[in-house]
């Protein structure tokens, strides 16, 4: 009989120690592997008893718990279709998601199923079901008397996973379709490439909706037999307290900001520790340094995106250079093109970041003309960051071609953005920029023209606008000029509004 190529069926075949702790939570609850199979597949029979059939989008966005890792488990063996999305989300965006994505069952926290479930049944869900945080609501109710075993959907490497948004520049979000072959793939490589095994214990801070809480720190983990720290969110004395039974750690850089700004980060409390990463945003390089000076441990950083999970790291053993990214991962191909003519260029040279590999994503769902034009011919995927390689072949990021901002981890486009406030009487034009922020990597920053004799306050427009986007892409500071520069065309210059700006949080 052929090895099955789905995701759960290589991620449990590692799983040799059934009686391992896989999550242990803040106030000592233990999930077993023996746990994970046999919870999942209650939710696996929830979920078809519920109508979910193989290829069926579930979209989930309830608050982090070991039973939401159960369910998007549950939803690789029933064959469906995982949809995790951002907690922060309003009404206004959950309605593009669930119109585009059209998800057969819709699940919410408890508290929010009022306001949720007219808008997912209004668009043909069939059912909007809860989940708490402790083991609560509609959806675990339904596992009641399950069968403890569950015969996986079949599925192929070529088979999507899951759908993942990421804003686009248009300011129509982008359903990425990763499938089992990718995730099995980039949870493969960094295994190996970080040195994971079944004796890791990596403490788990991140939120589970994105690609780095979920599949790089979670597939990881589940790859390797391993256990996980599993904490709500950051929380500096919470990281310090599970620190000395941990031996790594995934963050993003406002986590490192933090913990150096601590007194209680030692060589002596951290020398448990084998590996600290650190991705989702730039590193600073002072950040490193300053890493560096207070533990005598070099942070570990990374590149990837939405559509490709991980694409290069620093290595493990070697040099980790502060501002570099590291080497392309075993089995992905990266170059550097000319942004126009596509031509490859030498070392030293910046243009656009390329990359080719099992990791690389299926397309866009539902849009077949976008996903054409992000691909070259041979296959590569044009990233839309800008970047370059140096003559010992580490990868630098220098920016990107795109507007794209990272906020605290979090993607941000700007159209979405400047959409909401160019729509708020007495705005001209605005524009919406990164600045560099120490604690979140850049800090969302819009830059506004006023109507003739218009006299909108910063807290007017923030106020406007705060319950139809994401808390994480509200402006920190709002700024109101008289013209923008523009170039011959007439085009706003972002990157000198970028320049005039670049000390705003400093």
């Amino acid at each position: 009989m052929p090895e099955a190529l789905d995701l759960y069926s290589q991620l449990s075949r590692h799983w040799a120690e059934k009686d391992k702790p896989f999550i242990i939570t803040r106030d000592g609850r233990v999930w077993t592997y023996r746990d994970i199979e046999a919870g999942s597949a209650r939710l696996a029979h929830a979920l078809v008893s519920a109508g979910v059939a193989p290829g069926d989008r579930v979209a989930v966005q309830t608050d982090k718990s070991p039973e939401a890792i159960l369910l998007y488990l549950a939803c690789l063996r029933a064959g469906a279709v995982y949809l995790p999305l951002n907690t922060a989300y309003t009404l206004a965006e959950l309605d593009y998601f669930f119109s585009d994505a059209e998800p057969t069952i819709v699940v919410v926290r408890p508290k929010m199923h009022g306001e949720v479930a007219p808008l997912a049944q209004r668009l043909g869900a069939k059912h909007c079901l809860t989940l708490g945080t402790e083991g609560d609501g509609s959806l675990m109710d339904l596992t009641t008397d399950q069968p403890a075993t569950f015969a996986n959907a079949p599925r192929s490497e070529d088979d999507i996973a899951a759908i993942l948004y990421t804003s686009g520049t248009t300011g129509r979000s982008k359903g990425a379709m990763l499938t089992h072959g990718n995730l099995a793939s980039n949870a493969e490589a960094l295994a190996i490439y970080w040195r994971f095994t079944s004796k890791d214990v990596l403490i788990h801070a991140l939120p589970i909706f994105h690609v780095h809480g979920l599949f790089t720190a979670t597939n990881v983990i589940l790859w390797c037999n391993a256990s996980m720290l599993f904490l709500p969110k950051f929380d500096a004395d919470d990281i310090f307290a599970v620190m000395p039974q941990a031996t790594a750690m995934m963050g993003v850089p406002t986590f490192y900001v933090r913990l150096i700004q601590d007194e209680r980060l030692t060589p002596d409390t951290t020398r448990h520790m084998r590996l600290f990463v650190s991705g989702s945003a730039p590193l600073l390089a002072e950040t490193h340094r300053a890493f560096t000076a207070k533990t005598g441990l070099n942070i570990l950083e990374r590149y990837g995106m939405t559509e490709t999970g991980m694409n290069t790291s620093n290595p493990y053993d070697g040099e980790r250079v502060p501002g570099a990214v590291g080497f392309p991962l075993p089995g992905v191909s990266l170059r550097i093109t000319d942004p126009e003519s596509g031509r490859e260029l030498g070392p030293g040279e910046i243009g656009m970041i390329e990359v080719k590999g099992p990791n690389v994503f299926k397309g866009y769902w539902r849009m077949p003309e976008k996903t054409e034009a992000e691909f070259r011919d041979d296959g590569y995927f044009i990233t839309g960051d800008l970047g370059r390689i140096d003559e010992t072949g580490y990868v630098h990021i220098v920016g990107r071609g795109k507007d794209l901002v990272i906020s605290g981890g979090y993607n941000v486009y700007p159209k979405e953005i400047e959409s909401e406030i160019d729509a708020i009487l007495g705005v001209a034009e605005s524009a919406v920029i990164g600045v560099p922020h120490v604690d979140f990597g850049e800090g969302v920053t819009a830059i506004i023209v006023l109507e003739p004799g218009a006299s909108l306050k910063e807290a007017d427009v923030i106020a406007r606008i705060k319950d139809r986007l994401a808390a994480f892409k509200i402006p920190k500071r709002v700024i109101f000029v008289d013209a923008f520069p523009r170039n011959a065309m007439g085009k706003v210059q972002k990157n000198v509004l970028r320049e005039t700006y670049a000390g705003l949080y400093a």
